[in-house]
């Protein structure tokens, strides 16, 4: 694997003039370490086998009951030996004489990347499951985990630097969801039964509002659902529905039937706006959507945004 050519000795300044089983039969010194590997008293093609047998050791990483080993070739590790060699014939008894190791970076940072795509657990995020006339039902969040990246790549490559092999402990760092069980902010609750609109943050009861809801050939959908559209001042256009056959697009404005706000769910063709209908606030007469009064729709519109979740009871 690497092995001292005449070239090296003689660059080293050992002379080449005699047989160069001369020096190689020549020992070091008593209690000589090269790369934490006892060597002294050996010649050099003995302490060359140690030292190689030393550098090929496996890396072992540990993570719950599982050994991962890993091999140095993984990661390019390189050692000059022939340096180290040369060294150790002229070192005192007992010296520390230094390997110089080389490994790819980009190696050791593939391998942990590998790690962490095998061991990451993303975190679950809080999720509205429900609600009742009390209010919205949670099922609350789960951590995540994350392998401590930084610190596993220091660590082996402090390892193949120094040769030690003591076992790794894969470090798992805990990933908390970005929306807890207290930390969901806006939920909107619209009972059907009721023609009520509440507005929670998380769970506790922001404000109440009368609105309109579906007429019992368009009922309005029950379920969970979010608002992924948000428009002001929006346009009306007729939906592909036996009711609106003939209907032409309606501009901003007033008469508009969705008044000045718009905040669609993704239940086809269903949202929250406002309406220039009044009267119709308290009933169970629209096609479907929520109504609410124009000022009211302007206000909930700056109060919730894009991913709201909207459960209809």
């Amino acid at each position: 694997m690497w092995r001292i050519a005449v070239a090296s000795l003689a660059s080293a300044g050992i002379a080449c003039t005699a047989a160069p089983a001369a020096e190689q039969l020549q020992l070091i010194a008593p209690g000589v370490r090269i790369f934490g590997t006892h060597v002294g008293g050996l010649t050099l093609e003995p302490a060359r086998m140690r030292i190689e047998a030393s550098l090929e050791r496996p890396i072992s990483i540990v993570y719950r009951g599982e050994v991962l080993i890993v091999s140095p070739d993984a990661f390019r590790e390189r050692g000059s030996v022939d340096r180290a060699l040369l060294s150790a014939l002229s070192a005192r008894p007992h010296a520390r004489v230094r390997l110089r190791v080389s490994y790819s970076a980009a190696a050791v940072d593939h391998y942990v990347a590998r790690l962490a795509h095998r061991y990451n657990r993303s975190p679950r995020p809080a999720k509205v499951v429900g609600a009742t006339d009390h209010g919205p039902l949670i099922r609350d969040g789960k951590v995540g985990l994350a392998v401590e990246q930084t610190t596993l790549r220091a660590a082996i490559g402090q390892q193949l630097a120094s040769g030690v092999r003591r076992p790794l402990v894969l470090l798992m760092a805990a990933v908390v969801p970005k929306h807890t069980a207290s930390n969901l902010g806006p939920v909107i609750v619209i009972n059907r039964g009721a023609n009520s609109l509440k507005l929670y943050d998380t769970t506790r009861l922001v404000r109440i509002f009368h609105v309109a809801t579906g007429q019992s050939a368009y009922p309005t959908p029950s379920g969970v659902w979010q608002i992924v559209d948000k428009q002001e001042n929006p346009w009306w256009t007729p939906p592909p529905s036996p009711w609106a056959v003939g209907a032409r697009p309606i501009p901003p404005g007033p008469g508009n039937p969705l008044g000045t706000r718009w905040m669609g769910l993704n239940a086809a063709g269903v949202g929250i706006h406002g309406t220039p209908n009044d009267a119709s606030i308290g009933y169970s007469e629209s096609h479907g959507c929520i109504r609410m009064h124009i000022p009211e729709a302007e206000w909930l519109f700056q109060h919730v945004g894009l991913g709201t979740t909207v459960v209809i009871l």
